[in-house]
């Protein structure tokens, strides 16, 4: 046991080590699709296609049958990507099983819009509709109508811009909206609003109206975004590059929830990283990348971490996103984020100031369980009750909540792990654990010995699944799809072992003992 967490603590300084390459995220359905549609040239992106192929549930459709608000996206993208690849192996099968899927699934988008809908369904969805009645015809495909007016609105205030700054939120669904390369300009990393789908889509507009040096640079930034997924196939690449202000706060962030923030084996690291996001936070807050317009949420995570490091954080930061006594991720969204919030509310409190109106939101936004699943941001409620109860416990020895322990504690799955789809994942697992740690000072010794046991089970389930330097696979963080930011994830896992091994080791070692 002691060797694992030594192995553990070496690979965690190995992947914040890591973090100045732009990030880590797993391969995107949605984005490799509409790459390959804009690319024009089946020819040379073989390889690319036949791993699109590959991701083709059995029912048709594209991405988890868990979660289905989010397959609609993938799905319609590899569709149209794959009708003009007939010559492919497999890809005339694959269009037929999609089509037939997108004819049976219910429309989500019928009467209302979920508040946890995919980033820019509105824009996305009903272009797709659009795409598919030319192409394919009249079938009886969903006509996603509640996102009509949503559309149109946000088309109507696009107009009136002649262009939007470089890193603005709307340039990240460029591909959706965007018929003139005018409308747009690449930021430093070449990127259009840090999506490869808008930078393939003004890419292959911008080639139509005479080479220009920013192709080449669109190109560049796709061949690297490419290279972040780590599939090794060109052409396949991420819902989202770069993540270099996300990716090192996110990670940093989950130390501190599993009591790993000032171990002494991660110093080194830690301490760069906490120097870069020093000098990167301006008096305008941080976005998830250096060249993409700064929110509540970044600068909030970013405001806690540097605080826990011991530096002087500005919360004026994070007051240009207050509108009363809530926090809006970007300016103009469609509804407010509860794990904003949290995070909004963790930092307020960390820097000991007022923040009665943001904790009575996030406290209000439970489900009847004592539990938060009203997320927009990731799909599985254990990640903002973690966050929450991190929060809200911030600074309140007396703090206690038995509503939410009780239901945490049932929620562990008979395998000992936990999952808000039909299995259990790693990453859930130690979110579940990092609000037990929580929980767990605030109770007294009966209800410390109940928590050890199910932690004991929980670390039972992770060491039969942990696997050194594993690359996590499942997607559960919502973009225009569901996808994984890679080392943000692998961070969790591994600090949830490393937890567990601590907390729950006692336990099983008492077990081994008492076996006759």
């Amino acid at each position: 046991m002691n060797a694992l967490s030594e192995q553990i603590l070496s690979e965690l300084r190995g992947l914040l080590s890591e973090m100045s390459d732009g990030g880590s995220v797993g391969p995107s359905v949605y984005d490799t699709a509409r790459v390959l549609r804009f690319h024009g040239n089946v020819t040379g992106r073989q390889d690319a296609y036949a791993w699109l192929i590959a991701q083709q549930q059995a029912d048709g459709g594209w991405g988890s049958a868990d979660f289905p608000l989010f397959r609609h996206a993938p799905t319609w993208a590899a569709l149209l990507a794959l009708q003009r690849a007939d010559p492919l192996p497999g890809a005339a099968d694959a269009v037929g099983a999609a089509i037939r899927f997108l004819q049976v699934q219910p429309d989500p988008y019928a009467h209302a819009v979920p508040e946890d809908a995919p980033i820019g369904a509105e824009l996305i969805l009903p272009q797709f509709c659009g795409e598919a009645a030319s192409l394919l015809g009249d079938a009886a495909f969903p006509r996603h109508p509640a996102l009509l007016p949503l559309r149109q609105a946000c088309l109507d205030k696009l107009r009136a811009l002649a262009m939007l700054p470089s890193g603005h939120p709307l340039l990240h669904s460029w591909e959706a909206w965007g018929t003139s390369p005018t409308t747009a300009y690449p930021d430093d990393e070449g990127s259009i609003g840090i999506s490869p789908a808008a930078t393939a889509a003004w890419r292959a507009y911008a080639v139509t109206r005479g080479s220009t040096p920013q192709v080449g640079r669109a190109d560049a930034y796709l061949q690297m975004a490419s290279r972040a997924t780590r599939s090794g196939i060109e052409g396949v690449v991420p819902n989202v590059w770069p993540i270099n202000v996300f990716e090192p706060c996110w990670s940093l962030y989950t130390l501190h929830l599993a009591g790993l923030f000032a171990h002494p084996a991660l110093a080194e690291p830690v301490r760069v990283i906490v120097t870069q996001l020093d000098a990167r936070l301006s008096v305008r807050g941080l976005g998830p990348a250096l060249h993409f317009a700064a929110d509540a949420d970044d600068t909030a995570v970013a405001l806690c971490v540097l605080h826990l490091a011991g530096r002087d954080a500005a919360v004026n930061a994070l007051r240009h996103f207050e509108i009363g006594e809530l926090f809006v991720t970007f300016p103009g969204e469609r509804n407010a984020s509860v794990s904003t919030n949290i995070h909004a509310l963790h930092a307020l409190r960390l820097l000991g100031k007022p923040a009665a109106g943001t904790s009575a939101y996030v406290e209000a936004n439970r489900n009847p369980h004592g539990l938060w699943d009203n997320e927009k941001w990731h799909v599985s409620w254990l990640y903002p009750t973690a966050h929450a109860v991190a929060a809200l416990a911030q600074g309140k020895p007396q703090w206690r909540d038995e509503r939410a322990l009780a239901a945490l504690l049932q929620a562990q799955r008979g395998d000992g792990g936990w999952g808000a789809g039909r299995a259990s994942t790693f990453e859930e697992t130690a979110y579940a654990l990092f609000a037990l740690r929580v929980m767990d000072e605030r109770e007294n010794t009966t209800g410390r010995r109940r928590i050890a046991q199910v932690v004991a089970r929980a670390l039972e389930w992770m060491l039969a699944r942990h696997a050194a330097h594993a690359l996590p696979k499942t997607p559960l963080w919502i973009g225009k799809e569901l996808y994984c930011p890679t080392r943000v994830v692998r961070v969790a896992e591994l600090a949830g072992l490393w937890l567990a091994l601590r907390w729950g080791r006692p336990v099983l070692t008492e077990r081994a003992g008492a076996t006759p």
